[in-house]
This record gives C-alpha cells, sequence and structure tokens, in this order.
C-alpha cells in the first residue's frame, strides 16, 4: 500500500472510530438523562403530590408550629435509623404559606444529653426573656425517658438561632416524674391575663395543668380527668373566639374512643380556664376528625392575622399504631406524613354549645392547575365522568329526595372494583367513608369504613373531597365532620363515578381542581 492511499485509509478509520464513539457517547447520555431524570419522582411512587412527607426514613408527632420573621417553624419526630430502631429526634421545617415546606435539618439531635432521645412536646418563642436564654430565644420543653429508662420525665432545650440549632440545658429533668407511669407530651402557652406560662401535660387520662414564670420552675394547678376514651396524649389547650362573638378555651386530646364506638383520633372541650384548672361547657367530648388517620393533631395561630382569635390552623401524624409499619412507602425509604393544614373556627350550635369547623387551608389554591366543572347531574344508579385523577379536590351539592346511598367512587379501577367509597347512607343517617374496596395499610379489614352521624332529613349535604396519592381527606358541610384516612390504591385507579342505590340524586355545582405537586 502506497503512504498516499495509506493515510487516506487511516483518516477513514480515524473519522469513522470518532464517529462511532461520539455516538455511543451520546447514546449513552441520554439512555443514563432517560433513566434518572431529575428532579422527578417515579411513576410508581407513593410519595404524596401535596401533603408533607418524611424527606426519608420515619417521621410521626408533629410539633406545635410557631410563626416567627415571616416563617413557620415546624418541628417533628424524625428517626433517621428507622426501620432499626434507635429513638427519635427533632426535624426542622419551614414555610411561608404551609404548602411549602423547606427542610432544616436536625434541631434537636438524641443523645444531646445522658437520656437518650427526645420526644413529644413543644417549642415556644420567649419574647420577654423569662428563662434568661435571650429575648426571643426559642426554649423546647420535650418528653425523655429516665437515666433508668424507667420513668418519663421533661427536659429543656434553648436556640438562639431561630430553631437551627437547640442546646440541651441540663442532664437532670426540669420535671421529674410524680410517680405515674404516664407523664408526657408537654404543651406550654403563654397565659396572657396572668403574664405566666402554662403547661398541659398527659397523664394516663388526665389532663394535669401546671404553671411557670421562668419555663424551669414548675407548679401543679390542677388535672382534668376523661372517661373511656383511653390513655391521652398530645394535649392541646387555645383560646378562639366564636362564630356569634364568644371568647372560649378549648381543651384537645388525642385519644382512643374505639371501646366506646368513637373516633381514635383528637377529642376536645370547650369551655372556659381561670389560669388554674379548665371547666367544661359539656361533660362528652367531641371529634376533630372521624377517621382512622388524624392522630398527633396540634393547633397554631395564623401568625399572619392581624386577630389570633379568629381562627386556628390545625394539622397532624396521618397514620394509625394499629399498622403504623404496615405502609408501601417503606420500599422507598420512607414512612411518615401528614395530614393537610386545615383551617378550624369555633362555631355555635343551640344553647351553649359549641363546635369547631375544618376546612382545608386557603392557600391550597395556590396549588391548582386545572378544572372541570359541572353544573348539573341527575344520576339514578351511577354516572362515570369524563375526568381521572389522583391529585386533587373535589366540591359538589349533593341533594335527594328518597334514595339509600348516594355518594362518590374515587380512585376508581377501569373494571371498577377498586375503588374508595365517600357518601351519605340514608338508612343508617350518616356519613362515611369506605376504603374496604382498594389496598388499604390495615390487613384485619376492621378500620376500613369510617362514619359519623348525620341528618338524612335535610336532604342535601355539601361535600369537599382531598384525593392524594396514598390518602383522601373528606369535609362535610361547614365541616363540623372531617375524615382522614390513608388510602394505597394502584397507580392507573384514577377513576370518579357518581353513583345512588335506590333512588336518585342530584349533584349540582360541582368542581374538580386539580393540583400540581409541590415537588
Amino acid at each position: 500500500m502506497n503512504k498516499k492511499k495509506y493515510k487516506m485509509v487511516a483518516l477513514f478509520v480515524l473519522g469513522l472510530g470518532m464517529v462511532i464513539s461520539t455516538g455511543i457517547l451520546i447514546h449513552s447520555f441520554y439512555k443514563t438523562k432517560e433513566a434518572t431524570p431529575p428532579n422527578k419522582v417515579e411513576r410508581h411512587s407513593y410519595r404524596a403530590a401535596y401533603h408533607f412527607t418524611s424527606p426519608d426514613h420515619w417521621k410521626n408527632d408533629p410539633q406545635k408550629p410557631l410563626f416567627y420573621e415571616g416563617n413557620y417553624h415546624y418541628f417533628y419526630l424524625y428517626n433517621g435509623d428507622y426501620p432499626d430502631g434507635n429513638g427519635t429526634e427533632w426535624r426542622h421545617a419551614t414555610s411561608k404559606d404551609l404548602i411549602h415546606w423547606k427542610d432544616e435539618g436536625i434541631a434537636i439531635p438524641k443523645y444531646t444529653n445522658q437520656n437518650g432521645d427526645p420526644w413529644t412536646g413543644s417549642v415556644v418563642v420567649d419574647k420577654e426573656n423569662t428563662a434568661g436564654f435571650g429575648k426571643e430565644a426559642f426554649v423546647a420543653i420535650a418528653t425523655q425517658p429516665s437515666k433508668d429508662g424507667q420513668k418519663q420525665e421533661q427536659f429543656l432545650w434553648y436556640s438562639t438561632d431561630k430553631g437551627n440549632t437547640f442546646t440541651s440545658y441540663s442532664d437532670e429533668p426540669i420535671m421529674k416524674n410524680p410517680g405515674t407511669k404516664d407523664f408526657r407530651d408537654p404543651k406550654i402557652i403563654w397565659d396572657n391575663t396572668n403574664q405566666k406560662w402554662v403547661m398541659t401535660m398527659a397523664e394516663g387520662s388526665k389532663i394535669g395543668f401546671y404553671e411557670s414564670y421562668n419555663l424551669k420552675d414548675w407548679r401543679y394547678t390542677s388535672s382534668f380527668s376523661t372517661k373511656n376514651i383511653g390513655v391521652l396524649e398530645c394535649p392541646d389547650l387555645y383560646q378562639i373566639r366564636a362564630d356569634d362573638g364568644t371568647v372560649k378555651w378549648v381543651l384537645g386530646v388525642s385519644a382512643n374512643g374505639k371501646a366506646a364506638g368513637k373516633p381514635n383520633t383528637y377529642a376536645y372541650w370547650t369551655g372556659t380556664f381561670n389560669g388554674t384548672e379548665f371547666l367544661l361547657d359539656n361533660n362528652e367530648p367531641q371529634w376533630l376528625d372521624y377517621g382512622f388517620d388524624w392522630y398527633g393533631g396540634v393547633t397554631f395561630e395564623d401568625g399572619k392575622a392581624s386577630d389570633k382569635l379568629d381562627k386556628r390552623y390545625a394539622l397532624a401524624w396521618m397514620n394509625n399504631w394499629a399498622y403504623a409499619n404496615n405502609t408501601p412507602t417503606l420500599k422507598e425509604g420512607f414512612n411518615g406524613m401528614d395530614s393537610i393544614v386545615r383551617q378550624i373556627e369555633l362555631k355555635r350550635e343551640g344553647e351553649n354549645k359549641y363546635y369547631l369547623s375544618s376546612q382545608p387551608s386557603e392557600a391550597l389554591k395556590e396549588l391548582s392547575s386545572s378544572t372541570n366543572s359541572f353544573d348539573k347531574i341527575e344520576v339514578d344508579g351511577s354516572e362515570t365522568l369524563d375526568v381521572k385523577g389522583d391529585t386533587y379536590q373535589i366540591e359538589a351539592d349533593l341533594s335527594w329526595s328518597d334514595f339509600k346511598n348516594a355518594g362518590f367512587r374515587l380512585r376508581e379501577s377501569e373494571d371498577q372494583k377498586r375503588r374508595v367509597d365517600v357518601g351519605i347512607s340514608a338508612e343508617g343517617n350518616y356519613s362515611y367513608v369506605n376504603r374496604v374496596f382498594t389496598d388499604q395499610p390495615d390487613e384485619t379489614n376492621q378500620l376500613v369504613e369510617s362514619t359519623a352521624p348525620f341528618d338524612v332529613s335535610k336532604k342535601k349535604v355539601h361535600l369537599k373531597i382531598l384525593v392524594d396519592k396514598t390518602s383522601i381527606e373528606v369535609f362535610v358541610d361547614d365541616g363540623k365532620v372531617a375524615y382522614s384516612n390513608l388510602i394505597f390504591p394502584h397507580d392507573e385507579d384514577k377513576g370518579i363515578t357518581l353513583f345512588t342505590d335506590g333512588g336518585k340524586a342530584i349533584f349540582k355545582n360541582m368542581k374538580v381542581t386539580h393540583f400540581d405537586p409541590i415537588n
């Protein structure tokens, strides 16, 4: 081969090699990009689209959020070692709108003192430096086990950097166990009338009340006893103004009323608080949620409102200790979600009877991507909408003259065998959410249908329903009744069907508002 011909062949081979190499690189680049797209959730992910979820591993009890310098500061129990145990610590997140949250990392780590891991408690801003850690220091008091691990006691931490990091005040408790098995979940508020700090403590079947002027030294003042709602957790005490102008105190607590045919969520009483003891209006508790998955609930002030008594916000851990570790999200490396933040107001009903109404936070409107509207649909049997979705809000007025049962079938499969039913039973005089026809966490199938009394003689109801990847929350009429339930439908189950049984019903002013994911 002559030099000229050899040179031409060599150049051709070299060029061909570069083209092939470049092609391989380009193919590899696009193949990699396709396999791991940035900031995109996998198709079959159970990660909620618009609810707060643990970034990884485990979360449970929320601590009452506080508003400071334009942000809501939210601390929650987090276990980065889950499912291997080793206890919880306090993780921190901030938000301006209670929808979009920024993870701020661990605020109170495990083993910052000799007592192990911090459990539930509360945090306040000490505006006047009553504790001596500086003006506007964040002061947290939480339950920990005693050094021998046999008793529950209260310990204090403080932060001088706006809640980002906390320092342990002492290896010794600021409140020793008084000799009770249950002595936990301190909730602190500032009593402006009496210029002191007030604490509520869960002590078995009663709530203990304590007072302090420096957040370190506490004195017992009274207690409030309950019956037939199990061991109490996560107490809550606050003032709120009713729609008739009356200012009431509300005492709330996480409780289990299953034995009495009541929910296992958040029980509350309205009444008065004179600085030392709580005096209730009525003996029987009311319930802020009738579903299976609204526990460890907390309420907190609207930090942006000029009048802090007109309304409050509330959220809870969306899970149930009966099946807390039985979620398919574990395959994705996380277990833990909160309910949507709801707005609560106090309303009068009859003579000296008040109740809390719940509605989803107005901030949810920011997530709206599109809306399907229907003025009026008459249904006798069933009608499937030409609308599908897995992250939306559906709202409608339902009316009837005579029927046995009517409502919505949501997250429905193509063959209509899998779904969640939400509706009104005229025969049973109750509203309900039934998750028995879809995948859900209770393997015993005992906790599948949640119900609440409903006056069917009204012949109408307004329903507002929030649907997310793994949850359904329902608000009946003005929200006196609300349901929060976990569900785990198949990814492809996105149908919406209106149904009646034993008569006709009319669905009016119906809107399906689809939400963009917050991630």
